[in-house]
């Protein structure tokens, strides 16, 4: 499976899946005019990947340090994506790193943490972004 490789803008988030690694990472700040838009065709690529592989350990790690609430809800599909593929078998780890001063994306990370039943969810502070 081809890897998915997006490049920041000014207003959507560094995305690298790396198939053979099991590593995939969004980074920067996401809020697209059109979330659902800009997203769709990284959770398509999401779903095909998670459909290809057999009980792997994927590591998820997110750092992002703003997004709106359109990126919120599309984060929040990712996140039921994932959630059901470690319930059938797929080791998933998602490590939220935040800046310690941001409380926003604490937070926020702590909430989507609730919302997941089957994924290994870490809260990673960091010093500097």
């Amino acid at each position: 499976m081809d890897n998915l490789v997006r490049e920041a803008t000014k207003s959507s988030p560094y995305i690298r899946f790396d198939a053979g690694a099991g590593l995939l990472e969004i980074k920067g700040k996401s809020y697209p005019e059109n979330a659902a838009k800009f997203y769709a065709p990284v959770l398509e690529w999401l779903n095909e990947y998670l459909n290809s592989v057999a009980e792997e350990t994927i590591h998820v790690n997110l750092d992002i340090v703003y997004f709106n609430s359109s990126s919120s809800k599309v984060l929040l599909n990712m996140f039921d994506i994932l959630d059901n593929a470690a319930k059938n078998g797929t080791k998933i780890t998602i490590n939220w790193r935040y800046l310690g001063e941001n409380d926003t994306a604490r937070e926020c990370g702590e909430e989507f943490m609730e919302e997941l039943e089957a994924v290994t969810f870490n809260m990673v502070e960091v010093t500097e972004e």
